[in-house]
């Protein structure tokens, strides 16, 4: 007697493709961390270096939130929601950045 699984169910390749997408994501997310690590050593102008840094940051960033958070796959309007608030956060952030900056911890008998 066969016992052959319907057309609709999922089977082992099925299933290993997939975690294989997951496995790719996380190679390549390695390797890009080692591209970091590797730019902090090589003498590179201190611009550049940042810019690249924030740039390989924000690709990192992308990757996890939209192959392991599932924003992907998700409705466009779960998505919208989650930019929302990284924009709020993001912009509160700054906001207390500027507001308790360093140049306004500076005691006033030390100013010039």
């Amino acid at each position: 007697m066969d016992l052959a699984l319907p057309a609709d169910a999922p089977g082992p390749a099925h299933t290993q493709s997939r975690y294989h997408i997951y496995v790719q994501i996380a190679m390549i997310l390695a390797i890009i961390t080692g591209v970091e690590l590797l730019l902090i050593f090589l003498p590179f102008p201190k611009p550049l270096l940042i810019g690249s840094l924030v740039l390989l940051s924000a690709v990192k960033f992308l990757f996890v939130i939209f192959f392991f958070m599932h924003l992907r796959w998700d409705r466009v309007f779960c998505t919208i929601l989650f930019f929302i608030g990284l924009v709020l956060a993001g912009g509160t952030m700054w906001a207390l950045l500027n507001l308790f900056s360093v140049k306004d911890s500076i005691p006033l008998s030390f100013q010039p």
